[in-house]
């Protein structure tokens, strides 16, 4: 048993990370996904660039930037989560955990966490009520909240420097978070679900404001862009408004 394989066990069976269980054996259970992840970050970070991951959850895509070169700040709210990120990347001097959520201004907001499925858990309010009743979602329980401070894309760039690639996956509260970014990045990803789409089309808007000029999308957990060519904002807002609600969820993909 290697290094990491004895730590994903230890957080097992630590009462303060064994509700993340599913998400240890999912996220660092399957090599062939890891590599799936590995060719695709390949394209937007390299050796020696900083890479963003906010909502970190349990860390795997901080691996993945980790195993292609990059520094990696990972942002993550959840204690349980960040308890497990420092675990298994606590001895990585490249990589810096911020326990926070993102959002567009500092302070401090209320997480809704989902105690049996914490990836997603979330700081929206509107999320939840899009979640109450949805097809697919209908089984989800949000049953504890905690209070947890509030950084932005702006201040994380101040203290860390510019990355060149953000990762966005937040539940919902993707456009609080761009609002939180005033200047333009290479490249970033956000999360978009079929639930919410106004939240997605807000991101858009507000990414073509910083420049932001070429869209693509991935769906679910494929690690493959879906469209064979990069779209405008309008031409993506177009297409996600057009997908079938049980395409569920996905990420865009974005380069200035």
């Amino acid at each position: 048993m290697d290094a990491r394989a004895r730590t994903i066990e230890a957080l097992n069976a630590d009462p303060a990370t064994a509700g993340l269980c599913r998400s240890l054996a999912f996220y660092y259970g399957d090599p062939a996904r890891e590599a799936a992840m590995d060719r695709f970050h390949a394209d937007f970070v390299g050796p020696g660039d900083l890479a963003f991951d906010l909502g970190a959850h349990v860390g795997d895509h901080v691996g993945s930037f980790r195993r292609l070169g990059a520094r990696v700040v990972a942002v993550e709210p959840q204690p349980a989560c960040a308890r497990a990120i420092r675990a298994i990347y606590g001895t990585d001097e490249n990589v810096a955990l911020v326990e926070a959520a993102c959002g567009a201004e500092p302070g401090r907001i209320r997480l809704y966490v989902n105690s049996d499925n914490p990836t997603v858990s979330t700081t929206s309010t509107w999320f939840l009520r899009a979640a109450d009743g949805a097809p697919g979602w209908a089984q989800e329980r949000w049953d504890r909240e905690l209070d947890v401070p509030i950084v932005t894309l702006d201040g994380l760039i101040d203290a860390y420097g510019v990355p060149a690639f953000v990762k966005i996956d937040v539940e919902g509260f993707e456009d609080a978070v761009l609002a939180g970014l005033g200047r333009p990045l290479a490249a970033l990803s956000f999360e978009f679900t079929t639930i919410e789409r106004p939240v997605a089309l807000r991101c858009l808007t507000r990414l073509a404001e910083l420049g932001f000029r070429r869209f693509n999308l991935a769906l679910g957990d494929t690690m493959a862009l879906a469209l064979p060519g990069w779209l405008s904002a309008d031409e993506l807002a177009r297409h996600l408004l057009a997908l079938p609600r049980d395409a569920n969820s996905g990420d865009v993909y974005c380069r200035s």
